[in-house]
């Protein structure tokens, strides 16, 4: 997993939000929010599993909305600040946030109803082996994101740190026909990269988005669509 040290660090999990999630980053956040809620539905007395939880930010949202959660990641720091989400939301009883390593997830078999993995398709290796295990251990739904090529994200992919993996849409829905599921729906956003919305105040963030809005929603907007969001079903 790309940059599995640096992202385990105390100094990244104190400033992950902050730097990802103010000024213009939250409007991502509100996006990937809203794109989460309407592919998973209601969650009242679910069973759901967030995969690469990080800090909790959709873990404490989905425990909000009724579910049962569990949070796993691979950083004590980050599930250190989840677990404080958590608590300061009255929300502790209904998440948990476990230790683990998502190629061998520590659960039994058809446990959850839903599983969540945002922001982790683009750092892993091999993401079959990852389907498969997710798949073992639900018996209805994956929602996922994924960065995609072609898009803006391609023209500086390569300078970012941990770099990204990228996918094209058929990519996605072959590695899905393969290891066991079946694509439900799909939605694409953002034609203007995440970094540059992170670095503006929020106020223009919106505006810019407004903006990509006429065609966003076009054949050329999904095309280009720096993200994807994935709902999937288990055949």
């Amino acid at each position: 997993m790309k940059g599995k040290e640096w992202y385990q660090t105390t100094e990244v999990a104190e400033e992950y939000e902050d730097k990802r999630f103010s000024r213009g980053g939250r409007l991502i956040d509100r996006r990937e929010k809203e794109a989460v809620s309407a592919a998973l539905g209601d969650l009242k007395g679910k069973n759901v599993l967030e995969i690469a939880c990080g800090t909790g930010r959709f873990s404490v949202m989905l425990a909000a909305r009724g579910a049962n959660v569990v949070g796993l990641d691979i950083s004590d720091a980050m599930l250190s600040q989840g677990r404080e989400k958590a608590r300061g939301a009255g929300l502790s009883e209904r998440v948990e946030f476990v230790r683990g390593d998502a190629a061998r997830l520590p659960f039994p078999d058809d446990h959850f109803d839903a599983v969540l993995a945002m922001r982790f398709f683009h750092l892993i290796p091999n993401p079959d082996r990852y389907l498969r295990e997710i798949r073992r251990v639900t018996n209805g739904r994956l929602v996922f994101d994924t960065f995609n090529t072609p898009s803006t994200r391609s023209i500086y992919n390569w300078l970012l740190p941990m770099g990204s993996r990228l996918y094209a849409d058929d990519d996605v829905r072959a590695m899905l026909d393969r290891t066991g599921y079946d694509l439900a729906d799909s939605s694409h956003d953002f034609l203007l990269p995440y970094g540059l919305y992170r670095a503006i105040p929020r106020a223009l963030a919106d505006g810019l988005y407004r903006i990509e809005s006429g065609l966003r929603h076009t054949e050329v907007g999904d095309d280009f669509a720096s993200v994807s969001y994935w709902n999937a079903r288990v055949n």
